[in-house]
């Protein structure tokens, strides 16, 4: 496995009176791509700047593949960092701003002409070479950078929101590309970002941020499916929270009163008392939505009106206004254009999930 390991242990980081970083302790492993994610001002931007040695840490650690660097200057770390401004020079053409690297060491002419030549095509630019920066797109320009940090042959490439100035669209291909390089290259990655689908859908593991802190830790799966916490369910996708006592727990199953809305049968491993009070997670693609009641004996199923239908082409998201709150349910479109039948703006409708479709949050509230 190719890159280097990055343990981050201990760290905290002050400006001022401001803590930015807060006693923050991780690994990254070799070779995996890494997300650090979180709402503007959390904290991963400057942990990025410390790994690269832009910034030091009031306190702790930073090691790659055990070696403490925080002594070391940023550019013995053997890292590189793509910047969301691409940080091109305007007045030379592709092929010097990915061959910049390799002058500022005095590597001969004729190597850097393969170097370059190699790393532009591993990034699809090999026709471009001659252009200057003005004249290429803004993921062509992200991808020259790319090939600029790449060229060094770091153990380790820093992302610092890289995609963030380009259009949805062309952030979802170059997500794709990212990828793929990823896996060609094999070397350490950390990117970092606030776009959650960004981060679940391309990364190996994601640390999950807020003020400072790192809230979880884990796979986006277990993220997305079993968030540790309120902030990371809300801030991970769209959801439909509910609070209320539990009336029992038994066999895996908890049964919750949603504050006189209904009882909800709920699976966990929890170890939960009777008047305990909890947090109950449902995505809104885990809600059926029907206008017959549901036949199924061991669901949670709840009566409502439709307030707002959105179509988003592949599926459309409903708000359902039951007693005094708005719920929130998906439907993924099958066959629409063969006439498949959809449910519209104020029909009455039924919404219902089994127990294994909700998960508790937090408990002990």
């Amino acid at each position: 496995m190719k890159g280097s390991q990055v343990r981050i242990d201990k760290v905290s980081k002050h400006f001022g009176g401001f803590q930015a970083v807060k006693n923050v302790s991780l690994e990254i492993n070799r070779g995996e791509f890494f997300s650090l994610l979180g709402p503007s001002g959390c904290g991963k931007t400057t942990l990025l700047r410390m790994i690269a040695g832009f910034e030091d840490p009031s306190k702790g650690a930073i090691y790659l593949d055990g070696t403490d660097v925080v002594p070391l200057a940023p550019n013995q770390r053997h890292v590189n960092t793509v910047f969301q401004s691409y940080a091109l020079f305007p007045h030379l053409s592709v092929f010097e701003n990915v061959a910049f690297p390799l002058r500022l060491k005095k590597v001969p002419f004729n190597t850097i002409r393969v170097e370059v030549e190699k790393y532009l095509e591993l990034v699809k630019l090999a026709s471009a070479k001659n252009k200057s920066p003005a004249q290429l797109s803004g993921g062509q320009r992200q991808r020259v950078a790319i090939a600029r940090a790449l060229i060094n042959q770091p153990s380790v490439l820093l992302l610092d929101e890289p995609l963030s100035a380009l259009d949805a669209k062309l952030r979802q291909h170059m997500l794709i590309e990212l990828d793929v390089i990823h896996d060609q290259i094999g070397i350490t990655f950390v990117y970092v970002t606030h776009d959650q689908e960004e981060a679940i859908s391309i990364s190996d593991r994601v640390a999950v941020m807020n003020e400072g802190e790192v809230l979880q830790l884990g796979k986006p799966s277990e993220i997305y499916e079993r968030p540790a916490n309120s902030f990371v369910a809300n801030f991970i996708g769209e959801n439909n929270m509910f609070e209320g006592p539990v009336i029992e727990c038994a066999g895996g199953e908890a049964s919750v009163d949603v504050n006189g809305l209904c009882r909800m049968s709920v699976k966990t491993d929890r170890a939960l008392t009777t008047g305990e009070k909890v947090r109950v997670l449902v995505r809104p693609e885990r809600v059926r939505i029907t206008r017959s009641a549901p036949t199924a004996q061991d669901v949670t199923s709840l009566r409502g009106k439709v307030k707002e239908v959105i179509y988003s082409g592949s599926q459309s998201k409903y708000f359902v206004l039951v007693g005094d709150r708005t719920l929130r349910a998906s439907r993924q479109h099958v066959s629409i254009a063969a006439g498949e039948d959809q449910i519209t703006w104020e029909e009455e409708v039924h919404l219902w999930w089994h127990p294994g479709d909700s998960y508790i949050v937090e408990a002990g509230l």
